[in-house]
C-alpha cells in the first residue's frame, strides 16, 4: 500500500474516532507522557501489504472492531462459575458482582450438560460437582435471585440441551417481571464442537441443527440483543488442537451456522451479528495474539466475499476468551497465577471483548472464594495498572506478530479447503458433518496432542514444576469440595417440586412439544410453555430422545 492510501486510511480512522464515545480516563503512561490512540506507519512512507493490517474499526478488522479500541469500552470481566445447587451458586454470583465482575458466566454440572435430571440414575455422584445443578425453571429462578436479568449480561456454557435451558432462563426473567424482549446475553449452543471435541451431545446432528435454527429465528425476531450462538474453539483447543486448528475448526463451525441461517431464508445481515465466538488463550504469548487478529480478518472476509454480508456488524467477529485450563498444573499450583496472567495479557492484546481468568486451583477442583478473587483481580490489574487500554492494537506492525498472523491465517485457509474437499459439494456444512462421521477432526486433534506429549516427554517442550524446576517448598492447597448432601437435597427439592405441579399441564405441554417436533414449526414456543409448567430438563430431553433417538459415536480403531 502506498503512502497516499495509508494517509487516506488514517484520515478515515480519525474521523470515526472523533465521532465515537471515549471513556473519561487517563490515557498517559505511568510517567505522565501522552500517548496516541493508535499508531501506524510514519507519514509519507509506503508499507507493502498494509491493507491486511489496516486501522482499528475498519475492514479487515485485524486491529480491532472499534476505532477507539479499549478507550471506548474496556473488555467485560467475566467469571465462569457454578457449583453445588442454585442457592450456593447464587451466593458466589453476588460475591463476584460485588467484586467487580461485569457479566456472569454459568457453569453447569454434568447431568445438566447431558440433559438429565438430578434424580436420574445416570446422574448419581455427579450432581453439583463440575457446575450448578439445574432441573427446572424454579432452579434457574433461584440461581438469579436478587440479580436483575434485565440489567446484566449472562453467558451460559451449554450446548446439547441449550434450548430448554435457555427457555428456563426466559421463564426466570418473566418471573422477575423482566421484559424478555430486551434481554442481553449469550448461549453457547454450539453442537458442532461437541461432535468434534467435547462429546456432550444428546441427539444425532440433524435434530440438534434443527433446534439451533429454531433458536436463531426466535432470537432474531423476539430478543434481538441476545446472542443465541457462541461458537466455541475453547474446548477444541483444550482437547489438544494446535492454535491454527482451533482457529480453523471454530471458524468453520461458525460458517456452518451461517449456512444454516441462510438455508432458513434468514438475512445474513440480521442473524450474523448474533453469532459470537469463544477462544482459548494458551501459553504461547505471541501465537495467541496472532490467532485472535487472524480470526477477525478471516471472518470479515468470508462473511463479505462468500456469504454476501454487507452490514458492518455482520462482518464483526466478537469473542470471549478464557485462559487455558489445560495449561494449569497440579504441581506447584501457585505458578498458575503467572500462567493465567500472561494468557490474559495475550487475550487483551489480541482485542478480546470479554475475558475469564482461571483460578490457580482449577486443575484440582472448583475454585475457592479466595482463588476466584485472585483470578478476577488479575484482570483488574491488567485493566487498571498496565496502560493496556490506552492504545488500540499496540503490537500492530510488529514484524513478528504480523508474520505470525499471516502464518496462522494461511494454515487456517488450508484447513478450510480440506473441509470443503471432504464434503465434496463446496459447502462447509457438508464437510463438517462428513468429517464428524469419518472421524477426521478427532484424528487430527489426537495427532496434535500426541506430538505435543512426545515433546514434553523428551524435554523439548518444558512445563515448570512438571519436567523442569521441580523442586518446591510450596504446600498443598485447601480445595473446594462439594458435599454429597448437595445431591441428596437437590433430589429432595426436585421430588417436592414434581409433586406440587399441575401434572395435566405438564403432560399437555410435553405432548405439545412432541407434536411440533413432528412438523417444521419452531420449537422454542412450545418448549417455553413446558418450562413455564415446571417440566424438568430431563423430561423435556427424554421426550425428544424418544422422538429423535440418541447419538452414538461410531467406534474407530
Amino acid at each position: 500500500m502506498d503512502a497516499e492510501q495509508i494517509a487516506a486510511g488514517r484520515a478515515r480512522w480519525q474521523e470515526r474516532y472523533e465521532k465515537s464515545r471515549v471513556r473519561n480516563a487517563d490515557f498517559t503512561t505511568l510517567s505522565g507522557e501522552t500517548v496516541e490512540p493508535v499508531y501506524g506507519p510514519p507519514e509519507g512512507v509506503d508499507y507493502p501489504g498494509f491493507e491486511r493490517i489496516g486501522w482499528p474499526g475498519e475492514f479487515p478488522y485485524t486491529r480491532g472492531l472499534y476505532p477507539t479500541g479499549y478507550r471506548g469500552r474496556t473488555w467485560t470481566i467475566r467469571q465462569f462459575a457454578g457449583f453445588g445447587n442454585a442457592q450456593q451458586t447464587n451466593e458466589r454470583y453476588h460475591l463476584l458482582l460485588n467484586s467487580g465482575t461485569g457479566g456472569l458466566s454459568v457453569a453447569f454440572d454434568m447431568p445438566t450438560l447431558m440433559g438429565r435430571d438430578s434424580d436420574d440414575p445416570k446422574s448419581l455422584g455427579e450432581v453439583g460437582h463440575c457446575g450448578v445443578a439445574i432441573d427446572s425453571a424454579a432452579d434457574m429462578e433461584t440461581l438469579f435471585k436478587g440479580i436483575p436479568l434485565g440489567d446484566i449480561t449472562t453467558s451460559m456454557t451449554i450446548s446439547g440441551p441449550a434450548v430448554p435451558v435457555f427457555c428456563m432462563y426466559l421463564v426466570a426473567a418473566e418471573r422477575q417481571g423482566v421484559d424478555i424482549h430486551g434481554l442481553d446475553g449469550t448461549l453457547q449452543t454450539d453442537i458442532f464442537k461437541e461432535y468434534i471435541a467435547q462429546k456432550e451431545w444428546l441427539f444425532p446432528p440433524q435434530p440438534h441443527l434443527r433446534l439451533i435454527g429454531d433458536l436463531m429465528e426466535y432470537c432474531a425476531a423476539e430478543i434481538p440483543k441476545y446472542k443465541p450462538l457462541s461458537v466455541s474453539g475453547y474446548h477444541i483447543r483444550e482437547a489438544g488442537a494446535t492454535a491454527a486448528q482451533e482457529l480453523a475448526y471454530t471458524l468453520a463451525d461458525g460458517f456452518g451456522y451461517v449456512e444454516l441461517g441462510l438455508s432458513r431464508g434468514m438475512d445474513v445481515n440480521v442473524f450474523a451479528p448474533g453469532l459470537s465466538f469463544f477462544f482459548d488463550a494458551h501459553v504461547d504469548f505471541f501465537e495467541e495474539i496472532a490467532k485472535f487478529r487472524a480470526a477477525r480478518r478471516i471472518w470479515a472476509r468470508w462473511l463479505r466475499d462468500v456469504y454476501g454480508a454487507t452490514s458492518e456488524k455482520a462482518l464483526w467477529l466478537k469473542f470471549h476468551t478464557q485462559t487455558a485450563g489445560v495449561s494449569l498444573t497440579a504441581q506447584q499450583p501457585y505458578n498458575n497465577v503467572v500462567r493465567t496472567a500472561v494468557e490474559a495479557l495475550a487475550a487483551v492484546l489480541g482485542g478480546t471483548n470479554s475475558l475469564h481468568t482461571n483460578a490457580l486451583d482449577e486443575t484440582l477442583a472448583l475454585p475457592t472464594d479466595s482463588s476466584a478473587e485472585i483470578a478476577m483481580r488479575t484482570q483488574a490489574v491488567l485493566m487498571e495498572e498496565m496502560g493496556l487500554t490506552n492504545v488500540a492494537d499496540p503490537l500492530g506492525g510488529s514484524w513478528y506478530v504480523e508474520a505470525l498472523t499471516d502464518q496462522v491465517e494461511a494454515e487456517a485457509e488450508r484447513i478450510f479447503a480440506k473441509i470443503q474437499e471432504i464434503g465434496g459439494d463446496g459447502t462447509i456444512t457438508t464437510g463438517l458433518l462428513k468429517g464428524i462421521e469419518d472421524g477426521y477432526f478427532m484424528a487430527e486433534i489426537a495427532e496434535s496432542a500426541f506430538v505435543y506429549q512426545k515433546a514434553l516427554e523428551s524435554g523439548d517442550k518444558r512445563i515448570v514444576g512438571v519436567n523442569c524446576h521441580t523442586e518446591t517448598i510450596s504446600h498443598e492447597l485447601e480445595i473446594l469440595r462439594v458435599s454429597h448432601e448437595v445431591e441428596v437435597e437437590q433430589k429432595r427439592l426436585l421430588a417436592e417440586r414434581k409433586a406440587g405441579r399441575d401434572h395435566a399441564r405438564v403432560e399437555a405441554a410435553l405432548a405439545g412439544l412432541v407434536a411440533v417436533a413432528r412438523t417444521d414449526g419452531n420449537m422454542v414456543p412450545p418448549m417455553l410453555e413446558a418450562c413455564r409448567a415446571e417440566a424438568t430438563l430431563g423430561e423435556i430431553c427424554d421426550v425428544l430422545r424418544a422422538e429423535w433417538g440418541e447419538y452414538r459415536e461410531p467406534a474407530r480403531f
